[in-house]
Formats: structure tokens, C-alpha cells, sequence
């Protein structure tokens, strides 16, 4: 049976260590400094002084608390929400309901929105939509799925590496990491891919979540051997497996790595914005500068 929430006492681990409170078993040597619960590094939420607990900042409550003490936030300094995964689901339902209409409407929904080339039926027909001032394409191809295994596989991998980048990093920054890791990945693959190649899906984005994950995971000293066999998997997969835009996959996952490095090194304090708001900026000018370098060689 689970402890009252709010009692600080937990078992013992074999070492003598206390056990987090939310995860039974896991030995730690955090607590939170509001209620004094031990909590292990999943769940410790950086504050102005140590760490709080997820029950504690959800209530806003615990010993010593003040009205106007400062909001405890993410490892990468983002405000610490409620409902963590609010963005990943909203994510996951704008795909979902994007493939609904793809499949109602039939394929002439995808035309005017794919990256590059002409959608089946073959033979392709060639086309430039960026080149021809229709850089929405970009961002609108990340949203595209037509096969249902392709939006399956790509929802699956958002909700479980989205849910814990979103709690990690907090909304805005992880939001932020997920459409400029998109945005990279179309922007590498209009650069080089062939112009009869089409390019849609969220598998871009993806990556770069993918990429944040062992950025993160390293940051926290986690285990990294099943994220990078995960990692291992996918690359396997991208480069075995005909009809993939590979150039989207390793834009994204380059794009998040930096991304998420900048996020989670940044130095705290008042220059911790700065930089996390300059290495996404970064990221985005280089996608920026692959788009106008393959425009002015179409043009």
C-alpha cells in the first residue's frame, strides 16, 4: 500500500538509502526541500534553492512554502506545468486529425503541401513549391503522413520520448526543439534530395526528439545503453529501408542533439535565455541558409 502523499517517511533501500516516492526501489540521496520526501533525478524539479518534488509544485504547497517564492522550474529552466504532456498530445492530435483529412480527401490533399516532387500517381512531374515561393511547405510536410504504418510509428515514438522531453524541458523549449528539428530536417532534405523525390512526415521531428533524449539522458547521467540501441535501430532502419528521406531523419536528429545541448548546458542565471534563444536561432539560420542555398540553384 502507498504512503500518504504527503508523509516524508519511505522505505529503506538495501544500502541503507531511502526509496523515491514515486518510484519504490530506486535508492536516492535528493529530497525535496519543501516537504522533505526523497525523490530520485526523474522527478527532482530544479528550484531557487535545491529541489521540489512533482506533488509539491503541482499544489504549490509544502513546509515552508511562500505565495511569492519563486516558481520552481525544469532542468532546462522552463516553468514546471501541471499537466506535462499537454503539447505532446496536442502534437499527436494535429497529425492524427492531418492523416483523417488525408485519407477522406484522397490524395490531392497532399499535393500543394508535400515538400518536394509531384505526389503519385507515377510518373512524378518535378516540382520546386519552395523555389516558387511556397516555403510553407517546409512546415506543412511535417505534418503529412499517408501510410497508416508511417503516422503509427511516428505518434508512437512522439509520445514516448515527447512526454518526458516536455516535463524535462517544459513546454515552450520543447516545443521549440520540436518544430526547429522538423524545420532541419526538411530544410536538408530540399537541399539534397532529388527533386522527384516526395518528402512528408513527422519523422524529422521525431529525430530530433530522439536526439534530445541522449543529450538529456547524458546530462542526468542516466544509463544511455537502451537509448542508443533505440538510436542504433532507427539509423539501421533509415538507411536499410526503401522510400525513406533519410536527409529528414538526419537533419532532425542533428538539429535536436544542438538544440537540446544548448537547453540543458546553458548556464543559469541571467544569461541562461540568451543562450538557449541563440542556439535555436542557430539551428533555424542554418535550415534558412540550406533553403536559400538550393532556391538560388533552382532559380
Amino acid at each position: 500500500m502507498d504512503q500518504a502523499p504527503g508523509s516524508p517517511q519511505e522505505p529503506q533501500g538495501a544500502h541503507g538509502l531511502p526509496s523515491c516516492y514515486r518510484h519504490p526501489g530506486r535508492e536516492t540521496g535528493i529530497s525535496c526541500t519543501r516537504c522533505d520526501r526523497p525523490i530520485c533525478t526523474e522527478c527532482m524539479v530544479d528550484a531557487s534553492v535545491g529541489f521540489h518534488c512533482p506533488e509539491c509544485v503541482r499544489t504549490g504547497s509544502g513546509t515552508g512554502h511562500r505565495p511569492n517564492a519563486t516558481r520552481p522550474r525544469t532542468i532546462a529552466g522552463g516553468a514546471v506545468a501541471a499537466s506535462p504532456h499537454l503539447v505532446t498530445k496536442v502534437l499527436i492530435g494535429i497529425n492524427l486529425a492531418v492523416f483523417l483529412a488525408a485519407r477522406i480527401v484522397g490524395e490531392r490533399f497532399l499535393e500543394p503541401l508535400v515538400l518536394v516532387g509531384q505526389w503519385p500517381p507515377s510518373p512524378y512531374v518535378a516540382t520546386e513549391g519552395v523555389a516558387e515561393g511556397e516555403p510553407y511547405r517546409l512546415l506543412t510536410s511535417m505534418f503529412l503522413h499517408w501510410e497508416i504504418w508511417h503516422v503509427f510509428f511516428n505518434m508512437l515514438m512522439l509520445w514516448w520520448l515527447g512526454g518526458q522531453l516536455e516535463q524535462a524541458l517544459g513546454r515552450v523549449r520543447y516545443l521549440a526543439l520540436y518544430l526547429v528539428s522538423g524545420l532541419a530536417g526538411s530544410a536538408l532534405t530540399y537541399l539534397i534530395a532529388a527533386p522527384e523525390q516526395s518528402s512528408l512526415g513527422a519523422s524529422g521531428a521525431v529525430y530530433g526528439l530522439l536526439g534530445a533524449t541522449v543529450v538529456l539522458m547524458r546530462r542526468m547521467s542516466y544509463d544511455l545503453r537502451p537509448i542508443m540501441v533505440l538510436l542504433a535501430i532507427n539509423l539501421f532502419l533509415t538507411f536499410y529501408w526503401e522510400g525513406i528521406a533519410w536527409q529528414a531523419h538526419i537533419g532532425g536528429l542533428v538539429a535536436g542533439v544542438a538544440i537540446a545541448y544548448g537547453l540543458v548546458h546553458a548556464p543559469q542565471g541571467k544569461r541562461r535565455n540568451t543562450v538557449q534563444f541563440a542556439t535555436c536561432a542557430l539551428v533555424l539560420l542554418a535550415a534558412v541558409a540550406a533553403v536559400v542555398a538550393r532556391t538560388v540553384t533552382i532559380i
